[in-house]
């Protein structure tokens, strides 16, 4: 009987911890690990692979266009939360379940999406460029924001969505939520509101982007969306730069749709150093660094192995994003 097969066909660059290829080994699991930038490198590596695991956003092979050449795969493991590197519709299509591990990064995420925001309201980034350049000058702080009583709208509420709501219940805000994939009974468990899109924005003073890179979600905050947003609001996006149209935002900042935004993701990345929002000084920016931490690699090897380990048992993983998928395996 042919094992089971998973190979690692992007992994950044990383070395593969030794403890993974045991792992691997003591489940008599077949493990290659070879970065692959080619269809035919793809073909070589992973066409008799169960399940094919790109460690990370950064790999271009694995495309809807390739994926006939996987006549075995009946998963992809993302390690990381995003899925807009892997041809989600396409996989679904032929009954390839895609995993991924969110909680590996949510933790992360979720203080910087929170981190960004205090920013903004306490001003900290231009606070901290004008004493540097010799100015002392407390009253842009009159100028701001508080938080107790206001509004913080939440767009997506997976485990990044929960875990901000979680922590910054302290602060005394109400906290609405937009997930059309998270029942209004489940949000009231974890003392949110559940609200439509259009409520979201136009009745919170902060919006937190937590929705995954979708053909759904592209450009999800547009021009109309903006403007339903107040003008005293601050935007927060930790997810996906192509979720907000970004030339339509730089209009929104600069002419006062808005207040303010903190952004850690761009529509351009690496983004362009010209950027206009790098010029504005209602915006802090952050270079994509949100899930980064001290706990990432561990978090991605060891949660990857994980699922890969549960799907070669016949399981379920633990998260996957395509819920309608009929999978090529059977399944508990």
């Amino acid at each position: 009987m042919t094992p089971f097969k998973v190979a690692l066909i992007a992994f950044l660059g990383q070395t593969v911890p030794e403890w993974v290829i045991e792992s691997f080994a003591e489940q008599g699991i077949d493990f290659v690990a070879r970065e692959c930038v080619a269809r035919d490198e793809l073909a070589h590596v992973a066409g008799d692979a169960d399940v094919v695991w790109v460690f990370g956003s950064h790999q271009d092979v694995l495309t809807a266009d390739n994926l006939d050449v996987l006549p075995r795969c009946g998963a992809i493991i993302r390690s990381g939360s995003g899925t807009d590197n892997v041809p989600v519709p396409e996989a679904t299509g032929l009954g390839i379940v895609v995993a991924n591990t969110p909680e590996a990064v949510s933790d992360s995420v979720s203080n910087h999406a929170i981190g960004l925001l205090l920013a903004v309201i306490r001003h900290i980034a231009v606070q901290d460029r004008r004493l540097r350049a010799g100015l002392w000058d407390q009253s842009i702080l009159r100028q701001g924001w508080h938080l107790r009583g206001q509004t913080l709208g939440l767009v997506g509420f997976g485990h990044i969505g929960r875990l901000v709501a979680r922590k910054i219940h302290g602060f005394e805000l109400t906290i609405l939520v937009h997930d059309p994939y998270v029942s209004a009974d489940v949000l009231e468990s974890q003392g949110v509101l559940a609200a439509s899109l259009d409520e979201v924005l136009s009745q919170s003073n902060f919006v937190s982007l937590h929705c995954p890179l979708t053909e759904e979600t592209y450009h999800l905050i547009g021009e109309r969306e903006l403007r339903l947003m107040q003008p005293s609001a601050i935007l927060i996006n930790t997810t996906r730069g192509p979720v907000v149209d970004e030339p339509v935002l730089v209009r929104a900042l600069t002419e006062g749709w808005i207040a303010a935004a903190g952004l850690d993701v761009f529509e351009q990345e690496p983004a362009d150093p010209d950027n206009p929002l790098f010029k504005l000084d209602n915006v802090v920016v952050t270079s994509h660094m949100a899930g980064f931490s001290d706990e990432i690699l561990d978090n991605f090897w060891r949660m990857s192995v994980e699922t890969a380990l549960d799907l070669a048992k016949g399981q379920w993983p633990r998260s996957y994003v395509n819920h309608d998928v009929k999978p090529r395996w059977r399944l508990t």
